[in-house]
């Protein structure tokens, strides 16, 4: 009777499929888990199996590498970074990536911290060395994501402390992948159809934005800004340094990412704004960025380009001047460090464009880089002089010597010429230069003849040029008008006085041009200091040998 009469009981089916479906779920999810289960030991077991073929010099690196990370010993992690990192690279890892941060881990007790930094390593080694792949540019970006938000969103300053070295390398590094990121983007030609859907499905992936956040942020949460302008009043950092600013870590962060703002400006054409970001960096040896030389040098590189495209040569001669002395005054100094070759590649680019403004605003140099720019660069100096002619080694010397510039905004994917054509920013901003050399390409002819004369008339200086002679009024107004530059003496890099940058000077009354000229006299005192030096040096080598 029982049965019969729970059999004629209602039965709700729905209870029955919903019972029905959570038992095959039940079935799935063991199968899942299961399956997640076998997936982990086979990763485990190739971790272990990579882990044996890392040499033991690797090996015991890497532990050395974490301990003094833990112990915050930045002391020993400068030669660490500077030295063992770059002698085992050498030894092992000249043409293939190191370890990757998953093999390392078991030896690191998985410490997400130094794994981050590991990673930061081991993607700057491939970009470095080898060639990255878009997975590769895709994860380094959301490394730099991780090292960056455990720095800002931690609660409360994090407990990390590295050199300086590696501080302004994290910040030039982020930002020089942004710019390879962003010039490959915009090189669709050649890409797989898969590669032009992951770039259109992750718009965010190193955007501009994302990149000036992290840069702005990190100046905030440092208060540099607020540091650096109390110091300058002559007061103590530590007053407005506050939590995080009084960390060495927050605070030279903050630092760098001022400079890597006047980086990133200059390559997006603002140069206005990249000078401005300076107003509280006063460009003298005390300064922070001197403590690291490829930040001493770069700052001095963009601070010069901003002045020269913004028709500043004095003020860019002086720059480019100065730290061409401190590279060739140092050299001995830099020449076992890994950066030697990247010093050297800018020194000689900022010789290019050192020899370009010269050629644009003669200018009394110092003897010695006087005769580098000479050996490097007098051919090119004499073609520029050329007029028409001289506007193609104008051109080449740009294209050498400017920043690889960026386009903010990617290409629009929707749009079907933007597959075939390529973008390339840097011919862009050529243009602009070009286009005011143009103005000026007939100065240095004018000049030849002026400085022959005191007084001479239009027509005839018409007549040497082969021009009318309201043409040749009109390039004299040039020659004037460009002669007057805003030149910087005190404040910011941005203020500066009008002056008269040529020693060539004349006036146009009626038809006859006056000319005056004040020439500056050489400094011979300089130049018999420099020889006793160098005769005083090659006695002390000739005594040695004896």
């Amino acid at each position: 009777m029982a049965f019969q009469e729970g059999y004629e009981e209602d039965i709700d089916l729905a209870e029955e499929i919903d019972l029905l479906a959570n038992e095959f779920t039940g079935v799935d999810e063991d199968l899942e888990e299961e399956a997640l289960q076998d997936q982990m030991q086979l990763q485990l077991m190739l971790q272990q199996q990579y882990a044996q073929e890392i040499p033991e010099v690797v090996k015991n690196f890497i532990i050395y590498f974490h301990r003094n990370i833990l112990e915050n010993n930045v002391y020993e992690l400068h030669g660490i970074y500077e030295n063992s990192f770059n002698r085992l690279t050498e030894k092992f890892y000249a043409k293939t990536p190191w370890p990757e941060a998953d093999y390392i881990a078991p030896m690191v007790n998985d410490d997400q911290v130094f794994l981050t930094l590991y990673r930061e390593l081991y993607y700057r080694h491939i970009y470095s060395k080898l060639s990255p792949t878009i997975e590769h540019r895709f994860h380094s970006y959301e490394n730099y994501c991780d090292l960056f938000n455990f720095i800002l969103n931690s609660d409360g300053p994090v407990s990390l402390e590295l050199p300086n070295q590696w501080l302004w390398d994290i910040i030039d590094e982020f930002i020089y992948q942004f710019q390879s990121f962003c010039n490959y983007r915009n090189r669709l030609k050649n890409k797989t159809d898969e590669e032009i859907a992951l770039l259109r499905e992750n718009i965010q992936v190193w955007s501009c934005y994302s990149v000036l956040n992290v840069l702005y942020s990190l100046i905030t949460k440092s208060r540099i800004t607020e540091q650096l302008l109390v110091s300058k009043h002559g007061g103590d950092m530590i007053e407005a340094a506050g939590e995080y600013g009084s960390r060495p870590l927050y605070k030279m962060l903050g630092y760098f990412s001022i400079i890597g703002l006047l980086r990133v400006h200059c390559l997006l054409g603002d140069y206005t704004l990249a000078l401005k970001m300076m107003d509280n960096i006063e460009l003298n040896k005390k300064a922070l960025f001197a403590r690291v030389t490829a930040c001493h040098v770069t700052t001095y590189y963009y601070v010069g380009f901003a002045y020269m495209m913004m028709r500043r040569y004095a003020d860019a001669i002086r720059a480019f001047s100065h730290i061409l002395v401190f590279i060739a005054r140092t050299k001995m100094y830099h020449t076992r460090s890994y950066q030697f070759d990247q010093i050297n590649k800018k020194g000689d680019q900022m010789y290019a464009l050192l020899a370009i403004c010269i050629a644009l605003c003669p200018t009394r140099l110092d003897e010695s880089i006087h005769t580098h720019l000479k050996e490097k660069y007098g051919d090119h100096s004499s073609k520029m002089q050329r007029g028409e002619e001289g506007l193609q080694t104008f051109e080449d010397l740009f294209l050498y010597a400017c920043p690889k510039f960026i386009s903010p905004n990617g290409p629009n994917f929707d749009d079907p010429n933007a597959l075939t054509q390529t973008i390339e920013p840097h011919h862009h901003h050529a243009k602009i230069f070009l286009s005011e050399v143009r103005h000026q390409i007939l100065i240095p002819t004018l000049r030849s003849y002026l400085r022959l004369y005191t007084t001479m008339g239009i027509d005839k200086l018409a007549a040497f040029l082969e021009i009318e002679a309201e043409e040749l009024r009109t390039q004299l107004l040039i020659v004037k008008q460009k002669s007057r530059q805003q030149k910087w003496t005190s404040g910011t890099l941005l203020e500066g006085e009008y002056v008269t940058t040529s020693d060539l000077d004349f006036c146009l009354k009626q038809d006859m041009i006056h000319i005056a000229e004040s020439k500056v006299g050489r400094r011979y005192g300089d130049w018999f200091l420099r020889n006793i030096n160098k005769f005083q040096d090659i006695l002390a080598g000739m005594n040695l040998r004896s």
